[in-house]
């Protein structure tokens, strides 16, 4: 009986015969600075244990249904990535976006491979707060997901995924899913990372709070509280793009999945939505933070104001008294006094006196 010539088949052939074109010697490097972090066969959910290139590990898991390559790498070049983007038919585009980073989280599906762009992010430590501290830091994982594989691309300060691989690798039956499995992994530490971030940064507006509301503010809380908006900004530059393909992946029949797997990213979803609320929240209680921080600066003004005004009413009444004895006239009163002197200076003393416990009682010195 002959094979029927679906275009499943046909690209099946055609990615073989792309597989058996290509420079063996690319994959097999094994020296440092190559970009491949990982590559593994799982077959049910098992790794096969020793060491296999792309090609043998591909044509393993293309005899064994059940079976799919996971494979890891870290900012690869063009030219790094041009065997594993034919081996595995991927879409130019998507290489292209996976190579040079810089991009928005998205979904786009061509064919049978699902390409999900992530922004990372990761919490910058600092003892204080000020107004040129870094907050977050953000990077970038792609993920390509296939039937019969699945490739993640780390740029910029994402997290190394070995933890994630070991933590999957001791729970075969996750595993057995397939590259769903992977993909809903990746996507769920990545969410996660966002609400532990967003627990650190409530810890920073605590702090912010009690130096605004502090007796002793100091005068640069307003520079801190711009910086802190943007590094909010950048945060918030990450997670927002990201619910529609959450929701998207949600409803798509996904490469290798079995049944269930809905149900997994909409629980990654609710925790998106989570973190957009907080940051809402966050944004909110900034702005009020700003506005009470700028009331504070113009009462603090107001307070300064009143004290020097209060100081220039004390100085004025003895420039007054000197002003008008000074005059150059002849016929003064008091002039040939004996005791005009101290009385002109028992009058001064005096009216500063009345004045100052005037303005102390207003609560103006």
């Amino acid at each position: 009986m002959g094979i029927a010539n679906t275009p499943g088949r046909r690209r099946h052939v055609a990615r073989k015969a792309r597989t058996a074109a290509v420079d063996l010697d690319a994959m097999r490097r094994n020296r440092a600075g190559t970009p491949v972090v990982d590559c593994a066969l799982y077959e049910d959910g098992v790794r096969r244990p020793g060491s296999l290139d792309l090609h043998q590990a591909m044509d393993a898991a293309r005899a064994c249904p059940g079976s799919f390559v996971w494979i890891g790498l870290h900012a690869p070049t063009q030219a790094d990535f041009t065997e594993i983007a034919a081996t595995l038919d991927l879409h130019p585009l998507a290489v292209e976006d996976a190579v040079h980073a810089h991009q928005r989280p998205k979904l786009e599906r061509y064919e049978d491979t699902l390409f999900l762009v992530l922004k990372t992010i990761v919490y910058v430590e600092h003892d204080e707060l000020t107004a040129t501290s870094d907050v977050v830091d953000t990077g970038e994982i792609m993920v390509f997901a296939g039937e019969d594989f699945v490739v993640h691309v780390r740029h910029g300060s994402a997290p190394p995924l070995k933890e994630l691989r070991r933590k999957l690798e001791a729970a075969p039956e996750r595993l057995a899913q397939g590259p769903a499995a992977v993909l809903h992994a990746i996507a769920d530490r990545t969410v996660d990372d966002y609400l532990r971030v967003t627990d650190k940064i409530a810890d920073d507006f605590e702090q912010l709070e009690s130096d605004v509301f502090s007796p002793h503010a100091g005068t640069n809380d307003a520079e801190r509280i711009y910086q802190l908006k943007r590094e909010l900004t950048e945060f918030k530059r990450a997670v927002m793009p990201l619910a529609i393909p959450l929701e998207r992946l949600a409803g798509l029949e996904l490469p290798g999945a079995k049944d269930g797997m809905s149900a997994y990213f909409r629980d990654i979803a609710d925790h998106l939505a989570q973190t957009r609320e907080r940051l809402s929240g966050f944004n909110e209680l900034l702005d009020s933070i700003l506005t009470a921080s700028l009331a504070r600066v113009g009462i603090q003004q107001n307070t300064d104001m009143r004290r020097i005004a209060s100081i220039a009413a004390l100085l004025a009444v003895p420039t007054m008294f000197v002003g008008v004895y000074g005059m150059n006239f002849d016929h003064m009163p008091e002039l040939r006094w004996t005791y005009g002197y101290p009385a002109v200076l028992a009058a001064m003393a005096t009216a500063c006196g009345l004045l100052f416990r005037a303005f102390r009682r207003n609560g103006w010195l």
